[in-house]
């Protein structure tokens, strides 16, 4: 893959986060944010008077244009990043097509940089946790999702490394198996945080965390179908290219 092609596809896979990114926020504004608003009179209903301050930036500004500005920014920087990925990966995971391989890709993703760390270390709304160990959580966070994306990449390593002894099928399965177990022990050694306060309404958090995971979920499978369809037509433009060619007259 020449230089000219890297670039086509960074500059595919940024559009396709910034529509992924666009898909995503319309689920933040109205899945998430009724959530955050019950969290932040939570907490204002529980903070005594001294402890009031006055807000920098207004709470619908925040709801508005705040959440567009980090969505859609998130959504461009990760594109940027899982083209990059697409363009080591096309071709080394499989025989796949190179929509096939961003839809694949983008699955993975999901998995390794948001479920298993969400599992661990979900998603809290405001009035969630306590100020002081916010460094500490952030370190935490970021810990396991690193390690989930090294040991994402060490099993796919692993299974192409066992596919021809034990085919594609049990190859798999045994790199699912190893990666499953690791994190296991990540999960089971790695610090439990766990600062919800003991009034704080359950289905509020419940759905604060249903809604986080729906808008991850809605973003990957976005950039997946966006910039699938954005490579299948760099890559492999045969089928488009013949559809538009003019008919040539039969010989006589």
């Amino acid at each position: 893959m020449n230089s000219a092609t890297v670039r086509n596809l960074l500059v595919r896979g940024m559009l396709a986060g910034l529509g992924a990114g666009v898909l995503a926020l319309v689920v933040a504004y109205f899945l998430g944010e009724p959530s955050v608003d019950k969290a932040i009179g939570f907490e204002e209903a529980h903070a005594s008077g001294h402890e009031h301050e006055v807000e920098l930036v207004s709470r619908s500004l925040q709801s508005t244009a705040g959440l567009a500005t980090g969505v859609l920014i998130y959504g461009v920087a990760f594109g940027g990043i899982a083209a990059l990925a697409y363009c080591f990966a096309l071709g080394r995971v499989g025989r796949f097509s190179p929509r096939a391989t961003a839809l694949l890709l983008s699955g993975c993703a999901l998995l390794a940089v948001y479920v298993v760390p969400f599992l661990k270390y979900p998603a809290n709304p405001p009035a969630v946790g306590d100020p002081d160990t916010i460094g500490r959580r952030t370190t935490l966070y970021f810990l396991m999702m690193v390690l989930s994306v090294l040991l994402a990449v060490a099993a796919t390593l692993l299974g192409k490394r066992l596919a021809p002894r034990l085919g594609t099928w049990y190859a798999t399965v045994a790199a699912v198996a190893a990666f499953a177990v690791v994190i296991g022990l990540a999960y089971a050694f790695l610090p439990v945080v766990n600062e919800v306060p003991a009034d704080f309404p359950a289905a509020v958090l419940w759905r604060f965390r249903v809604s986080a995971l729906a808008m991850q979920a809605t973003l990957w499978a976005g950039f997946g179908l966006l910039f699938g369809e954005l490579a299948e037509r760099l890559l492999n433009p045969g089928p488009a290219a013949a559809a538009s060619a003019p008919a040539v007259a039969a010989p006589s």
